[in-house]
């Protein structure tokens, strides 16, 4: 195979010997393929000229220039005189400035400039566009062609296929009876229409813009016409982000009727762009949304706006989030969360709706070697009925503080945790509070397998509140102030017992932890305001904690012992992870727990879990609460799930017999103390498939006291390489924010390279 690189062509000399014509009609067809715009037309190839590249790979824009050297080889390449004709066959192969020509064939016509292509001609763009023809013609160094039979392969799956192929000035495309699809052919009948595609009598592919826009377009769904448009306009599939109108949602809703959106994405530069969200319905008045989204060296920025008339008066929101780093050491931003209502976020299918409070926060934190800071400030809105505003707190401001030392010369660590706020209450309990946990942990391995751990703890908090008799304390008093502090010593042994057998290993592992320190009783917290340790919950996770009080507003106090087992076995595939403990106090401490946690006698309730994984197919994880007197179960989380990955069954159980938050249910104003009184028991059950490109699923919650439903739903869902079909129902029972069994529906159909739409429906 002959390897040639080409110079301007000249008029040939006289020949004075044979031979030396000959060697001189050789190295004047080489040079006269330096005009074969052919070979210019459509190339791409990174690096070195000889370089192969695979079809979709994303490579440097080159622009097209004549001056560039053309390489090209052949298997044989001769030269008519008579008709100034340079002739390449076989395997031809032609580069210049990253393009990449082959064909069975090339002839360049020295006197038209014309240079013809055929047999299995293919292009090779830069970009990673590939396109094919049966036939191509090209003039003008390059920048004219004329193609039959083209077909261009782009980046995601794209397939773009015409009759014929006009190229101007190696910048636009002018196509002719067109088909676009992203859908893979019939391998059984590769003449049967894929599953979509979209048929045009001409289009434009603008090279430069990277967009395609074609005129008198009809969709077709397996060869079925589904939808006409008298002119279409796309983004390449290689554009990741382009203006123009997205793919709009239509539906009906019970709040909003029938409805139709239209987004508009503009592109504002390469690091910012805005999106514009008509709504139109039936029931409430047309809705306005924009979403700026900005991304900057430092961080990113998002800010979102809305409104409407709905419910008969003016409605809107105010979502943003922005994040930047100072330095390596240090960030800062804030996020904005704010609407109108929560009727609105309802019936314009906000996904702020179903959160029960929207916050507000603006921040700055650092990160240093083992330690953490933070400053922030909290802004919260209610969204349920049963959340009065003026009720809720707003924190200005919060400052919290961690450490964590190196190891010292014996191996133990020091910690610290600070933190300290305001809160302003319109109506409920006002105050500064600061709170610390300094801590010294130092590990001690024994002799015989014996793990010991020495802490040294001092926990403490300064405060100074008014108004404790309302919300959230709902105290005897309604102020109090001062500094309280609770020093612990500590000492906690793991020892465990390992045996092995083969691929089988068993571990016994007692735990041990005793607890020394004053007893100050429930008195001691009188006037200590509670923001953040109202809701306790006695679980296998907190049974060896210091403080089972989330937060530093509550701490227990006296002596106490925690005893537990934990036995692992593990062989091959076979799981099996548990652990049991209780603890003991030498007094109680009552008042200080709410009722029905098991901790305010000597002796707790019996806390444990277990996992067990016997195979593949199955497994369960319980975790649980028994009552140390009656025995009688009082907190129980099951879930379970079982069967193969393609057929997927899970089972769940949850029972507790306290329910923190039950006062949400009743009207607003409901004193906390009460939910204690009411226990939760629910049953869930969920079922997927997997078979080939469909997937289907379902799951229900129902009451276990009252056999009612709580929630049904499913989905199911098909995929291949071009198109997505979701279908999405669930069904809420109860009542949520004055509004009784809501139904939801969602159908989103997704074409790849195209776009997705919802027809969603509630």
């Amino acid at each position: 195979m002959a390897e040639q690189t080409l110079g301007e062509p000249s008029a040939p000399p006289p020949a004075e010997r044979s031979t030396s014509r000959i060697r001189f009609f050789l190295r004047r067809c080489f040079r006269v393929a330096l005009l074969l715009p052919a070979f210019l037309a459509i190339l791409s190839l990174p690096g070195h000229p000889q370089q192969r590249i695979q079809a979709g790979q994303s490579l440097r824009q080159h622009p097209l220039r004549k001056e560039e050297p053309v390489t090209f080889t052949a298997d044989s390449v001769t030269y008519d005189r008579a008709h100034a004709l340079v002739i390449a066959s076989g395997r031809v192969e032609a580069w210049q400035d990253d393009h990449v020509l082959r064909a069975d064939r090339v002839v360049f016509d020295r006197n038209t400039g014309v240079a013809t292509a055929e047999g299995n001609v293919v292009l090779l763009e830069p970009d990673g566009e590939v396109l094919f023809a049966d036939h191509a013609e090209l003039t003008q160094g390059m920048r004219e062609a004329v193609l039959r039979g083209m077909r261009t392969i782009l980046t995601q799956n794209g397939r773009l296929v015409a009759n014929g192929a006009r190229r101007t000035s190696a910048q636009v495309n002018e196509l002719t009876r067109v088909i676009y699809s992203a859908c893979n052919l019939c391998k059984n009948d590769p003449t049967a229409p894929p599953f979509w595609q979209l048929l045009a009598s001409s289009g434009v592919q603008n090279i430069p813009a990277k967009r395609i826009e074609f005129e008198d377009v009809t969709m077709e769904l397996f060869g079925v016409p589904i939808f006409y448009s008298p002119y279409l306009s796309m983004p390449d599939p290689s554009v990741k982000r382009a203006s123009g109108f997205l793919v709009p949602d239509f539906g009906s809703t019970t709040f909003l009727g029938a409805f139709f959106i239209l987004p508009y994405y503009y592109v504002i530069d390469k690091s910012s762009d805005l999106t514009i969200t008509g709504t139109v319905d039936t029931q409430q008045g047309p809705e306005l949304d924009l979403l700026y989204r900005k991304s900057f060296n430092s961080g990113t920025m998002k800010v979102e706006v809305a409104g409407a008339e709905d419910e008969h008066s003016l409605q809107g929101l105010l979502f943003g989030t922005a994040n930047f780093n100072w330095d390596e050491n240090w960030r800062y931003g804030a996020n904005v969360n704010l609407a109108t209502s929560a009727n609105y976020l309802r019936d314009f299918r906000s996904p702020a709706y179903g959160q029960d409070i929207l916050e507000s926060s603006p921040y700055i934190e650092g990160f240093g070697q083992g330690a953490y800071a933070r400053l922030d400030a909290f802004y919260f809105q209610g969204l349920l009925q049963q959340v009065i505003d003026s009720e809720l707190p707003l924190v200005l401001p919060r400052y919290e503080y961690s450490f964590v030392s190196q190891p010292d010369s014996l191996g133990g660590r020091v910690s610290l945790d600070f933190q300290a706020f305001n809160v302003v209450r319109p109506n409920g309990a006002n105050g500064e509070q600061a709170g610390n946990d300094v801590r010294y942990q130092l590990p001690v391995n024994g002799a015989y397998g014996d793990q010991w751990t020495f802490i040294f703890d001092l926990a403490g908090v300064a405060y100074n509140a008014y108004a404790l008799n309302l919300i959230p304390d709902f105290s005897g008093i309604t102020r109090g102030s001062g500094v309280i502090g609770i020093p612990t010593a500590a000492v906690r042994l793991n020892w465990p017992f390992i045996r092995q057998s083969g691929d089988s290993s068993i571990i016994v592992e007692p735990i041990t932890q005793f607890l020394m320190r004053p007893t100050y009783g429930t008195r001691y917290f009188n006037g200590v305001p509670n923001e953040d340790a109202l809701d306790p919950f006695f679980t296998d996770a907190n049974l060896f904690a210091f403080n089972r009080f989330p937060g530093l507003d509550r701490f227990e106090s006296g002596p106490r012992a925690d005893v537990g087992l934990h036995v692992a076995w593990l062989e091959n595939d076979h799981i099996f992870d548990g652990l049991i403990g209780q603890s003991y106090r030498t007094a109680p401490e009552p008042g200080l727990y709410p009722t029905g946690l098991g901790l305010n006698g000597t002796i707790s309730d019996i806390v444990g879990r277990a996992y067990f994984a016997p195979s593949s197919w199955i497994d369960f994880t319980e975790r649980f609460r028994l009552n140390h007197r009656s025995m009688n179960v009082d907190f129980d989380d099951f879930v379970s799930s079982f069967g193969p990955s393609n057929l997927r069954f899970s089972l769940g159980y949850f029972y507790s017999n306290v329910e923190p938050f039950y006062y949400l249910d009743g009207p607003p104003g409901t004193p906390q103390p009460q939910p204690f009184l009411y226990p939760r028991n629910e049953v869930t059950f969920g079922v997927n498939t997997k078979y080939g490109p469909f997937t289907v699923g379902g799951y229900i919650r129902q009451n276990a006291h009252t056999g009612q439903p709580v929630l049904i739903g499913g989905h199911a869902q098909y995929e291949n390489e071009c198109f997505i079909l979701a279908f999405d129902l669930f069904q809420l029972y109860t009542t949520y924010n004055g509004v009784s069994h809501i139904t939801v529906a969602d159908f989103s159909f997704t074409f790849k390279t195209l776009g997705q739409f919802h027809v969603p429906a509630l």
